[in-house]
C-alpha cells in the first residue's frame, strides 16, 4: 500500500479561525510554512510516498490557504530528498492549460523527477467564477448537481486535460477544440532564428504549431491523479484515461461500487488491472497515544472543518447511505471510514477498510494549523512506524 500525506492546508487553530478573518494574518501563514517544512522532512525520512496540496483562492476564513499548489510542491521538494510532490489538484477550468503543462514540467525538473500531477474540476463558485471569467465563462460545479453548469465545467476540464497531455508528449502541437484554438488563426511570426533552428511556421510566416517547453523529466509524463471523484461519469473517464481517481470518504457500498465501475471501464478500454489498481481513498488520519486524545484532536480538526467548510458544499451526502441515518464517528471508525486512535485502534480500522475494499493508495488528510504541530509530528511517526508495518504485505 502506498501512503501519501494530503494537506489543505489551513492556517490557525480552531480558536484562531473562530475569531474571524484568519486568512488575512501573515504571521499564521509563516507559522504554517515552518510547520510544513518540518512535517515534510519527517514524512520524507519516514518513507511516505508523497505530499499533495489542493488549490483554492480567497479563503479569508483560514481554511485551504493553498492558492498555488505547484509553489508549495517546490517549497517542499527543495527541502526534502526523496518524497514525491503533487497537487490534488489544480482546477483546470480556471487555468490556462499550457501554463499548467509548463509549470508542472518545471516542477518535475526542479524536483529531480519527483512531481505528481493532479487535476480537479472546481466546485467553489466564489473563486472559480472569478478566476475563470476570462476562460470561457466556466463556473464552479456543485458536487452531485448534474446541470448545465456541471456539463460545461466537465467539457472544459476534459479539453484542458487533453491539451496538457499533448503539450507534454508532442514535440510540436496544434489543437482546435470548443474552448481553445492553438495557435489562433493568423498569428504572424517572421523571425529568422525560428526559420533556421525552430519549427511551426509556414511559408507565409504564420504560426501553425507551437512547442511547449520544457518537457517533463519523467516519461511520458508525471503520474496523474484526480481528486476527489464520487460520480460514475468521472470514475469512468479516469479509468479510460489511465488517471488514478481518489475517492473522498464515502459509505462502503458506494465506495465499493465505484471501485467496480473503475475496474469494469478500464477493462473495456483494454487496461488489465489488479483489484484496486487505479484508485485511492482519502481518510482523516490522527494517531495518538490514547484513543481519547486522538478523538479530541480530530474533533478540533477533521470534524470541525468537515462540518463548517465541507458539509455546506454537499460532501456529507457521500457519508449518508440511503435509507439510514448518517454514520456516527464511532461507526465510521469501525468501518474504516475514519482512521483515528492509538496505533492498535487505527490498525483495526485499517483492517476493516481493507476487508471490504482493495485499497492500494491511501491519502492521509493532515490538518496542519487545526492540529498542533507536535501532535501532527507524533501522528506521522506513529502511523509510519506502528501501523503501516502491519500492512507491509498489502498490494501497492
Amino acid at each position: 500500500m502506498q501512503v501519501s500525506v494530503f494537506y489543505l492546508p489551513s492556517i490557525g487553530s480552531r480558536g484562531e479561525i473562530e475569531k474571524g478573518m484568519a486568512g488575512l494574518r501573515p504571521e499564521l501563514y509563516q507559522q504554517m510554512l515552518e510547520e510544513l517544512r518540518e512535517q515534510a522532512q519527517l514524512a520524507d525520512e519516514l518513507g511516505y510516498d508523497s505530499i499533495s496540496f489542493t488549490e483554492h483562492h480567497f479563503h479569508i476564513e483560514g481554511f485551504e490557504i493553498s492558492n498555488n499548489p505547484v509553489l508549495l510542491d517546490l517549497f517542499v521538494a527543495l527541502q526534502t530528498k526523496r518524497i514525491r510532490v503533487g497537487q490534488l489538484g489544480i482546477v483546470l477550468p480556471s487555468q490556462n492549460p499550457l501554463r499548467v503543462a509548463e509549470d508542472i514540467a518545471m516542477l518535475d525538473h526542479m524536483s529531480g523527477g519527483r512531481a505528481n500531477a493532479g487535476f480537479a474540476r472546481g466546485y467553489q463558485r466564489r473563486w472559480v467564477d472569478v478566476m475563470a471569467q476570462q476562460l470561457h465563462g466556466i463556473h464552479g460545479a456543485t458536487p452531485y448537481e448534474h446541470d448545465e453548469i456541471d456539463q460545461a465545467n466537465r467539457q472544459a476540464f476534459e479539453e484542458h486535460f487533453q491539451i496538457i497531455k499533448r503539450a507534454w508528449s508532442d514535440g510540436m502541437m496544434d489543437y482546435h477544440g470548443k474552448f481553445w484554438q492553438i495557435p489562433p488563426d493568423g498569428t504572424p511570426w517572421d523571425i529568422d532564428a525560428t526559420k533556421q533552428w525552430g519549427a511551426g511556421v509556414d511559408e507565409s510566416n504564420i504560426v501553425r504549431q507551437i512547442g511547449v517547453v520544457p518537457k517533463p523529466l519523467q516519461k511520458p509524463h508525471p503520474p496523474i491523479f484526480q481528486p476527489f471523484a464520487s460520480s460514475e461519469d468521472t470514475i469512468r473517464w479516469c479509468a479510460r484515461e489511465g488517471v488514478t481517481a481518489i475517492l473522498p470518504p464515502l459509505y462502503p457500498s458506494l465506495q465499493n461500487q465505484l471501485y467496480e465501475v473503475y475496474h469494469d471501464e478500464a477493462t473495456k478500454a483494454g487496461r488489465s488491472l489488479a483489484p484496486g489498481e487505479g484508485l485511492g481513498v482519502l481518510r482523516d488520519v490522527v494517531v495518538a497515544d490514547s484513543d481519547e486524545e486522538a478523538l479530541a484532536l480530530w474533533g478540533n480538526s477533521g470534524a470541525f472543518c468537515g462540518a463548517a467548510w465541507f458539509a455546506p458544499f454537499g460532501f456529507d451526502r457521500g457519508l449518508t447511505e440511503p435509507g439510514r441515518e448518517r454514520f456516527t464517528p464511532q461507526e465510521m471508525m469501525e468501518l474504516g471510514m475514519l482512521l483515528v486512535g492509538t496505533p492498535d485502534s487505527v490498525s483495526r480500522q485499517m483492517e476493516a477498510l481493507l476487508e471490504q475494499t482493495p485499497v492500494r493508495w491511501l491519502f492521509a488528510w493532515t490538518y496542519i494549523g487545526l492540529t498542533p504541530h507536535d501532535k501532527i509530528m507524533r501522528s506521522l511517526e506513529l502511523f509510519a512506524t506502528k501501523v503501516l508495518p502491519r500492512f507491509a504485505d498489502a498490494p501497492a
